[in-house]
């Protein structure tokens, strides 16, 4: 079965069916003719599980241990059952900050955002949640990672540089021989930098679904 028909068969998307085998839920055959990915039963039936899965909210490592048999679907279900009541909990705080604010009668002017800030700040040390604002979005961590897969071609880019002049001027063909190691790890950067791209941007872009 081809990635489209799988789409409308399972409802999965094709970006996070790409996304599963990604993380590895997911090994699909290829088809030795043309090398697309030819889907089995045997697939359809671990999609529907991922699907099942992801709808109640339970992680992509979790589930990878379920199908390695890591982890079983009790021990799996009650630790995502304390996880929920943990979250439960912190939402209820949350909600009850939110109407303190209300019972305040106040606008954004006249509140006490100081004491207010405080008063957040020691119900995080309690273990209270509330949004991570420090939280970098997928622009930051792009650049951030362009950046670091820069630095170390350039420096390697420099030998490779000079090795090349040098082995042009004096005629050593041989000498070229150690442009491979800097090459090798300017391909090995570049191919963390793509999985590090592909990891920022994800497969699943609705954080809403997880299906």
């Amino acid at each position: 079965m081809k990635i489209n028909e799988v789409e409308q068969t399972v409802g999965i998307t094709k970006k996070n069916i790409r996304f599963y085998e990604q993380q590895g839920l997911l090994n699909p055959s290829r088809n030795t003719n043309n090398g697309y990915r030819d889907y089995a039963p045997e697939d359809i039936a671990a999609l529907q599980q991922i699907k099942l899965l992801r709808k109640l909210g339970i992680p992509i490592e979790d589930i990878k241990k379920l199908q390695l048999h890591y982890l079983t679907l009790e021990d799996c279900l009650r630790r995502h059952l304390i996880v929920m009541e943990r979250e439960r909990k912190n939402l209820e705080e949350v909600e009850t900050f939110c109407h303190r604010l209300l019972a305040e009668d106040a606008n954004l002017e006249t509140l006490d955002i100081g004491q207010l800030l405080t008063d957040m700040e020691n119900m995080e040390e309690g273990g209270t949640r509330f949004m991570d604002i420090k939280r970098k979005d997928k622009r930051v961590l792009k650049k951030n990672a362009l950046i670091a897969a820069t630095i170390p071609i350039i420096l390697m880019l420099i030998p490779m540089g000079l090795i090349t002049v040098a082995a042009i001027a004096e005629h050593m063909p041989l000498i070229t021989l150690f442009l491979l190691f800097p090459l090798i790890g300017i391909i090995g950067t570049l191919l963390a930098l793509r999985e590090r791209l592909k990891e920022i941007e994800g497969g699943e872009l609705d954080e809403a679904s997880k299906y």
